[in-house]
């Protein structure tokens, strides 16, 4: 949340439409028309995509109730009791099964999973199906329609809550020793947050001395995405359109072939939308960004593209690789010393690290003014229609 001060602008969308490409043939083709493509769903996949609807649909209402604890001042000290207070013993099972395995046993079909689940792991996380119920159901969430964007690109979320940020310095408790481009800077503080991945293939570049107990150890490994913004004439005959001007999509998602060489490729638009802006036609040269699992060789970018101007590359640890670590890391690491990534093992976007954020704020406000009455209460749909 920002206040109206920040004057942060809704991005207006974008029409295009979507393909499930399985590296010979287009297997899933959005059209222009709703109903045509809920029948074309219906005919290939029978109910599965309404009983998936409908499990996305109550998992994000039982979601939905943090921000209304978290509205009442409510905090939780591990990611478990937070999931805990929304979904029970249901949502904390979900971090510990697969997807494709809760998926199955609600009645969805394994072709259903194949070509439409898969293609979205693949795109969000760039992983399969095997990753927790609770991650693909947050996925699955990301990839609903009408999704909200901020105009001039999503990171002035952040630097506007780091311009709004006010921390008033007490008496000291921790010594943080950090160093810029000129200088060694050391500073007291009482309370301290990270919010970097501590798993050291990550490299956060912090370390921890003069800790009694030692801080747990934070095990698991991130996953390498690799983007790559091609401007350039996509080959859309690589997808069984010789003639580009007939192309009709404007993002291409893919199933899990061995033989596939990237994740997902979509022309994408600038963060600041005019009111006149459209997007290019395919024939001419456009701006797409490429998910890939390794950055992609010159004779793949000219399989994807006719010809291109330039390539921009990042290598990244996007998100966790699910299934290399058991278990969710701790919030509370040590007196006044808390962790928020420990969010992104149940599930890694922006609204669960925002959820993750204002908890850890109202946790440590609690247990520096000794609230516990406020922490990890049971029952609080019930305790919050008493307080009113």
């Amino acid at each position: 949340w920002l206040p109206n001060e920040q004057s942060l602008k809704y991005r207006k969308s974008v029409a295009g439409k979507t393909a499930v490409f399985d590296g010979k043939e287009f297997i899933l083709e959005e059209t222009d028309w709703y109903l045509l493509d809920l029948f074309r769903l219906w005919w290939r996949y029978g109910i599965s995509f309404i009983r998936l609807q409908m499990w996305v649909e109550e998992i994000m209402e039982k979601f939905m109730r943090i921000y209304k604890y978290q509205a009442h001042g409510y905090a939780f000290s591990s990611v478990e009791e937070l999931l805990q207070s929304l979904g029970g013993s249901g949502f904390i099972n979900m971090t510990r099964r697969s997807l494709s395995e809760s998926l199955l046993e609600l009645g969805v079909s394994q072709r259903f999973i194949e070509e439409v689940i898969t293609p979205i792991m693949r795109v969000n996380y760039g992983q399969n199906i095997s990753i927790p119920a609770f991650v693909g159901a947050v996925s699955l969430a990301g990839a609903q329609a009408n999704l909200w964007a901020v105009e001039g690109g999503n990171k002035l979320v952040c630097s506007g809550l780091l311009k709004l940020a006010k921390a008033n310095l007490l008496h000291a408790q921790y010594q943080i020793s950090y160093a810029t481009e000129t200088e060694q800077l050391s500073e007291l503080y009482d309370i301290v947050v990270v919010a970097t991945p501590l798993q050291p293939s990550v490299g956060s570049g912090i370390s921890f001395q003069g800790f009694e107990p030692e801080l747990p150890a934070i095990t698991g490994a991130y996953h390498h995405t690799v983007a790559s913004i091609v401007h350039g004439y996509l080959n859309s005959s690589y997808f069984g359109f010789p003639d580009p001007r007939l192309f009709p999509f404007a993002s291409v998602l893919t199933t899990d072939e061995a033989d596939l060489f990237f994740n997902s490729a979509a022309s994408i638009c600038p963060v600041n939308i005019s009111a006149i802006f459209r997007r290019k036609p395919p024939q001419e040269a456009a701006v797409y960004k490429v998910f890939s699992q390794k950055p992609l060789e010159k004779a793949e970018l000219k399989t994807l593209f006719k010809s291109y101007y330039s390539v921009q590359v990042t290598d990244w640890q996007a998100y966790p690789q699910y299934g290399s670590t058991q278990g969710l890391p701790p919030i509370v690491l040590h007196d006044a010393l808390y962790y928020l990534n420990g969010i992104e093992w149940a599930g890694s976007a922006m609204e669960m690290s925002s959820v993750a954020a204002k908890n850890i704020a109202l946790l440590a406000f609690h247990r520096w003014s000794r609230q516990a009455e406020m922490i990890d209460q049971k029952d609080l749909m019930h305790k919050i229609k008493t307080e009113l």
